[in-house]
């Protein structure tokens, strides 16, 4: 009898084992189920947030900013304290005529801490979202040149040796270390280095290249100004560098023509054995030849683009000029 109870309680601990055995499978199986949907549930969350972040990059893209930039946030000048739409709108209204010259100043970029959503009025430290309404206050951010700008079709880049933003794309450019700027890779085997090329005013407009909006040309003897000045400059058939005088572009149909002319106007009896020393601006040398009062042509180089340095043609025919010293 003993035996057979025995028996019976080891049956009935089997089966209460295996039902505890099959309750673990089952939660097992649940958790395994409940994983599934909370992975599901996550991923759909992170759907949900890419859609609700590409809406929040959008909105209000292109209605906000000023004439330099389309941009969704406003800045506080460091300087002033006062509220901009960005550094050149504070540039300009801080150094307009109206202000006394000892109070004119520059908006220092990097020194920008806070900035005031256009869209919630905001302010808080820089950052691209604004922490309220979450939007995007510029598609290109830059956090070190605390610098936003919604029109992401300049290719914007950060160049670290510059030290600022620029256009273009980062694949089109190269950093010269000689002239301390970042010019097109077209011209990176045959471009003449100038130090600090870009590192003062142009020429022209008399406004800062180094970070200027406007279009830069850089001539062929390696001096940097603004395309338009250029443009200009050719308007009013000026073809030579403000800064050393070289030529800008090819002359050489210019000096043909030259030659045509001083060929059919020769020169009054009184100056023809007139000799004057000229110097070349466009290769340096120097010629000594006769006066004409229509141009000088270099020995050297057939330059036109030359200055006389000796010899007076107003001066008796007779008299002789002194050799230069050197």
């Amino acid at each position: 009898m003993m035996i057979l109870w025995l028996f019976f309680l080891n049956v009935v601990g089997s089966v209460q084992w295996l039902r505890e055995i099959k309750k673990r499978f089952g939660n097992l199986k649940r958790m395994e189920s409940e994983t599934e949907t909370s992975l599901s549930s996550q991923s759909s969350g992170i759907s949900e947030f890419s859609d609700e972040d590409v809406s929040l990059m959008e909105l209000g893209s292109g209605n906000y900013g000023c004439s330099h930039y389309r941009r969704r946030c406003k800045i506080r000048a460091p300087c002033c304290s006062e509220i901009f739409d960005c550094r050149h709108c504070h540039n300009e209204a801080k150094n307009s005529m109206e202000i006394d010259p000892l109070e004119q100043h520059d908006l220092p970029r990097h020194e920008v801490e806070k900035v005031i959503c256009s869209l919630c009025s905001t302010e808080q430290h820089v950052q691209q979202y604004c922490i309220s309404c979450g939007v995007c206050m510029g598609k290109y951010f830059c956090a070190i040149c605390k610098f936003f700008d919604d029109d992401t079709s300049k290719i914007q880049y950060h160049c670290d040796e510059c030290g600022i933003c620029r256009t273009g794309g980062k694949e089109n450019f190269f950093h010269c270390t000689k002239c301390e700027c970042c010019i097109s890779k077209l011209m990176e085997d045959g471009h003449h280095c100038v130090e600090r090329a870009m590192h003062h005013d142009c020429p022209v407009c008399f406004e800062f290249l180094f970070d200027t909006l406007k279009g830069i040309t850089i001539l062929r003897c390696g001096h940097t100004i603004h395309h338009e000045c250029v443009e200009e400059m050719k308007k009013h058939f000026r073809y030579s560098c403000p800064i050393c005088s070289k030529s800008i572009c090819d002359m050489s149909l210019v000096w043909a023509k030259l030659d045509q002319v001083i060929a059919s106007t020769p020169m009054p009896e009184i100056y023809r054995n007139k000799m004057v020393w000229i110097l070349c601006n466009d290769c340096g040398a120097n010629s000594h030849l006769p006066f004409h009062v229509v141009a000088h042509k270099c020995l050297s180089c057939n330059s036109y683009n030359t200055r006389q340095i000796q010899g007076d043609p107003t001066a008796s025919c007779t008299s002789r000029v002194a050799e230069p010293r050197w």
